[in-house]
Parts: C-alpha cells; sequence; structure tokens
C-alpha cells in the first residue's frame, strides 16, 4: 500500500518538480499540493493523506504552527519537515509542534522515500546534523537526578535507543544489529512503554537525559 503524500511549499517550481520526482515511486502517491500552511490544514482534512511534506517558512501560516494544528484537529496525519534551514530555532519548534522528522531539501531521493515510508510507521526520521543537534542540546541541559526505574532498559534496547539518537529508522536499526525489521519494530515499542514517552525523538532525549548512553 502506498503512502499519501501531501506537498507543502510556497515554491510552485518546488512544489512541482518533487511531485514529479515522487509520483514515479511506486511506494508514494502524491495526493495534492498547499502553497501555505492554511491551505495544508485544509486539504489534509479533505484529501486525508499520510504525510504532509511541510516546508516551515511561509507565508499565511508557516509550517511549524501549521504542524501544530494538524496534530491537535488531525492527529493521523504524520508531518515530515523539509526545508532549506536546520538552525536551532527551527528544529526544536517543529518537533516541539509534532513533526515526526525533520529533513532538508538537499536529501537524495531515495532517502526522501525511505522517510516517507518510515513517517507512515509513524518512526521519526532525522538528518544526521538534526540528529546531533538533539543530542547537543540536552548535553547542556541542567544534570537532573536520574528517577529509579522499576523497568531498565535491557542492553539490545539500549543499543536501540542510541541508534534513534542518530535519527536511524528501523532498518537502519536491522542492518546495524543484524536482527528482523520486526523485532526492532518490537523493541522500540517496548523502549517508548518504559520512558513513559509517546516518540522515538522523546525517547532519546528522555535516555539522554537519565544518562543511559
Amino acid at each position: 500500500m502506498s503512502v499519501r503524500v501531501l506537498i507543502v511549499d510556497d515554491q510552485a517550481l518546488f512544489r512541482e518538480a518533487l511531485a514529479t520526482l515522487l509520483e514515479v515511486q511506486p511506494e508514494i502517491d502524491v495526493v495534492g499540493e498547499a502553497g501555505d500552511g492554511e491551505e495544508a490544514v485544509r486539504l489534509c482534512a479533505e484529501l486525508r493523506p499520510d504525510v504532509a511534506l511541510m516546508d516551515l517558512r511561509m507565508p499565511v501560516l508557516d509550517g511549524i504552527a501549521a504542524t501544530a494544528r494538524l496534530r491537535a484537529e488531525q492527529p493521523d496525519v504524520r508531518v515530515l519537515a523539509l526545508t532549506t534551514f536546520d538552525d536551532d530555532e527551527d528544529v526544536f519548534a517543529a518537533l516541539r509542534a509534532g513533526a515526526v522528522g525533520y529533513l532538508l531539501k538537499d536529501v537524495s531521493s531515495t532517502r526522501l522515500v525511505e522517510a516517507l515510508v518510515a513517517a507512515q510507521r509513524g518512526e521519526s526520521v532525522l538528518q544526521p546534523s538534526v540528529a546531533a543537534k538533539l543530542v547537543a542540546h540536552v548535553a547542556r541541559l541542567p544534570a537532573e537526578t536520574p528517577r529509579p526505574s522499576t523497568t531498565p532498559l535491557s542492553e539490545r534496547e539500549l543499543e536501540v535507543v542510541r541508534l534513534l539518537a542518530d535519527g536511524r529508522s528501523n532498518r537502519e536499526i536491522a542492518k546495524t544489529l543484524f536482527l528482523a525489521e520486526g523485532t526492532v519494530k518490537n523493541l522500540v515499542t517496548s523502549v517508548l512503554s518504559k520512558l513513559q514517552v509517546r516518540d522515538r525523538t522523546q525517547a532519546a532525549l528522555r535516555a539522554k537525559e537519565l544518562g543511559l548512553f
């Protein structure tokens, strides 16, 4: 089953080029295009895409505000940020708003398709430079006393959460650890439950805060 994608960007030429690129991919079904965040929210309600591929700096309603609205109003739509900028303010704002991933526009077409498929599954997808920013950000936070846990992560779960912090997808983690992708999915679910977080990005941040790696 293909991933239904809505492309959101204020540059018409870029939208058209991206749509042309993605439409030839068997895993992707481009269901529409939006030129600003307001139109994106409206079209998501109408077209019900799996993933909104969201630029951040747009007129009328920017991508961060649109992401927050989608998270509140249409939580089944995953938002994957695709932008030119990777400054700390944009990265953290997009993730706080509810984006499941953050990629830069120089990403390869192969990586973009993999990210869209992963986003549909609810996986976090981060550009390596963005993952590094998150780890560095957490490292600068004031130290806190780790709360005792009755369900500490196993060694294998620790390996998984370290790779999550590097922005790896389930497929990449499976290849690195020589595991089946289904096994990795189960491990990620266990990590989220034990750390009491809702997504992979929060799991990596929480594990770092607790000094687990």
